[in-house]
């Protein structure tokens, strides 16, 4: 095989208290990449659709994740990378890492998969650090592995699987502005207070055990962030009346998806889904910003051969 054609999917990043740890796959917007050998050595981005990022491969996200893999792997050929971008870049919703996995994990199929999933995500860090202007795996793991992760380290990487309920779905309204992983990063504070930390680390190992034990109840009790949430829902607009109007309408919860302007809600069941999907629509439509919202089952897949 010379040639593959892959779906990366878009992901939610942090999925309120997780910061920087927690993540789950989305299976209803990605991107299509196609990855071929070449007997010309080296990493050559020789397409893009959808959004203008640069072809240059030590610039691009996709690039510097394949060029990380080539130089360990040192193959006996090149590869080309065609990206048909449809995750917007400063989503909120895994772009950069989309593109990241998707290089890594194309190269590996062709080349016979010498490398395991883990592997794969330390190779994509180095494409998603040029994006946030740091390494981090919470966007990474989930499109690699599917489902739900949490990324216990990164040095050395360590990713951990956990179980999706069978009626879960998410909503996510993406607003067309753009908000910078880097840029919000910068309102974060520096120092937190003892008790906002083991409230938040409280939730975070609740919703866990909830996602294991398939406890709608608790997975709802669960999706608070207390030290995130607070400094960067200021940069988006609109989204403590879209928060509330999705719990209104029976969502589990809700929160910023990755670092904005995208929110997302989880619900039990796509009817649920579907009801917060047009109380979203019914605020934003009121707003003169533009917008998408997507459902999606949990991926539990991940990145994936078409």
């Amino acid at each position: 095989m010379n040639e593959i054609k892959i779906f990366s999917p878009a992901t939610v990043a942090n999925v309120a208290c997780g910061f920087d740890v927690l993540g789950f796959c989305l299976d209803s917007v990605g991107d299509d990449m196609v990855i071929r050998k070449t007997d010309k050595k080296g990493i050559h981005i020789t397409k893009i659709e959808g959004f203008d990022l640069p072809y240059e491969a030590e610039l691009n996200v996709a690039g510097v994740s394949a060029l990380a893999m080539y130089e360990d792997a040192k193959p006996d050929c090149g590869f080309e990378i065609e990206i048909y971008k449809n995750i917007k870049p400063g989503s909120g919703i895994g772009s950069s890492a989309a593109s990241a996995v998707g290089s890594v994990f194309g190269m590996n199929e062709l080349l016979g998969r010498p490398y395991n999933k883990t592997q794969l995500t330390e190779f994509a860090i180095k494409g998603e650090a040029i994006a946030s202007n740091c390494e981090h795996a919470d966007n990474l793991a989930p499109a690699l592995f599917g489902g739900f992760t949490l990324v216990k380290s990164i040095t050395p990487v360590q990713i951990l699987e956990i179980p999706s309920p069978d009626d879960l779905y998410a909503t996510i309204i993406h607003p067309q502005i753009e908000i910078k992983t880097s840029e919000s990063r910068a309102v974060l504070p520096k120092k937190v207070p003892l008790t906002d930390a083991i409230e938040q680390w409280a939730n975070l190992g609740s919703l866990v055990h909830a996602l294991h034990t398939s406890d709608y109840n608790l997975i709802s009790n669960s999706l608070n962030d207390v030290i995130v949430e607070p400094y960067r829902s200021q940069l988006i607009p609109h989204f403590n009346e879209v928060k509330q109007a999705a719990l209104k309408n029976g969502a589990l919860g809700a929160g910023i998806s990755g670092s904005g302007p995208s929110i997302f809600s989880l619900s039990k069941s796509s009817q649920v889904a579907l009801k917060v999907k047009d109380a979203m629509n019914k605020i934003y439509s009121k707003t003169g910003i533009k917008f998408e919202i997507h459902i999606s089952k949990i991926n539990t897949q991940g990145v994936k051969i078409i």
